[in-house]
């Protein structure tokens, strides 16, 4: 739609910021990858120490119940990053599935720091560019690259709980959560627990859904939806003048009881306003929208979605 309300021009900054808001589920065991890899919507079993991974953990009709970043350390053992609102529902729920798997569950939230690292404050901590979801590891840290916030580079970096916060000026943790929703991938959270398959947050397209691993819950589902075109709902940016909040509903101007959507994740714009991901009816988006009164400008992604597999 035509933007009569653009957000305002603003650069992510450099710093480090603790990332409160993030739990961590932690898997050991001879069986760790294999288990996790069949509950997930990405590959675990070929998953490396050098790389992480985007995944949805779905239920039976394909409907996301949480979502992680997961990546695999040295010694093994399975790191699930997620939010800490659903963490432990969904740390209950995986560990009805483990039956004879040797593998054992836990809340590893004390046992590690999380850090998030905008601009510069990347380059402290390693030399050199890292592609999308790659990782590296070092004196018992790991780092994973996120999709960046425009053209201003982000990081999460896991430490040993209680080691040296990394170097770089305090970043505000709402700040890096504008980020967040910058970079179009964002995470499920309790407001939006089973509200939508993978497609509709663009998963497939930002590398958090494999289409050549085996079965896990809900993936019929989210096959019928990618290869029988049967997806009706996006993930957009917004941007507009109120508050936003997570499952808040979403209205086409000229039907204002025809919900056509809804927010996500949202953060206050440091330069004025409020930036959302919202799903939306794709027949909706080009339309004018709004959220309790206030109208919504769509803004274009940050990234492309995946048209053929």
């Amino acid at each position: 739609m035509t933007a009569s309300n653009p957000a305002p021009s603003f650069a992510l900054p450099f710093g480090v910021v603790r990332l409160n808001h993030w739990g961590v589920i932690a898997i050991e065991g001879d069986d760790a990858a294999k288990f996790i890899h069949g509950q997930l919507t990405q590959d675990f079993s070929l998953l490396g120490t050098d790389q992480a991974r985007l995944a949805a953990f779905c239920n039976a009709k394909g409907r996301m119940q949480a979502s992680f970043i997961g990546l695999k350390r040295e010694d093994g053992k399975i790191l699930l990053l997620c939010s800490k609102d659903l963490l432990a529902p969904t740390l209950k729920r995986l560990s009805m599935f483990v039956m004879r798997s040797k593998a054992k569950l836990s809340d590893a939230s004390e046992a590690y720091d999380l850090w998030g690292l905008a601009g510069d404050a990347t380059k402290n901590i390693a030399n050199g560019a890292y592609s999308i979801w790659a990782k590296t590891e070092f004196d018992q840290n790991s780092l994973v690259a996120l999709y960046p916030a425009g053209s201003t580079a982000r990081q999460i970096l896991i430490a040993p709980a209680g080691a040296p916060q990394p170097a770089g000026p305090a970043l505000p943790l709402d700040t890096w959560q504008w980020g967040e929703v910058a970079s179009g991938v964002v995470m499920v959270t309790q407001p939006v627990f089973e509200a939508f398959v993978p497609q509709m947050l663009n998963y497939e397209s930002v590398g958090g859904v494999s289409f050549k691993k085996g079965c896990y819950p809900g993936q019929e589902v989210v096959a019928r939806s990618q290869f029988r075109g049967t997806l009706k709902r996006r993930a957009y940016r917004v941007h507009t003048t109120g508050p936003l909040t997570a499952a808040q509903e979403i209205y086409a101007d000229d039907d204002p009881e025809n919900v056509v959507g809804q927010v996500v994740q949202s953060a206050a714009h440091p330069a004025g306003g409020y930036e959302a991901v919202v799903v939306l009816q794709t027949s909706s988006q080009a339309g004018k929208l709004s959220v309790a009164g206030a109208e919504l400008t769509v803004l274009p992604l940050p990234y492309a979605l995946l048209e053929d597999i």
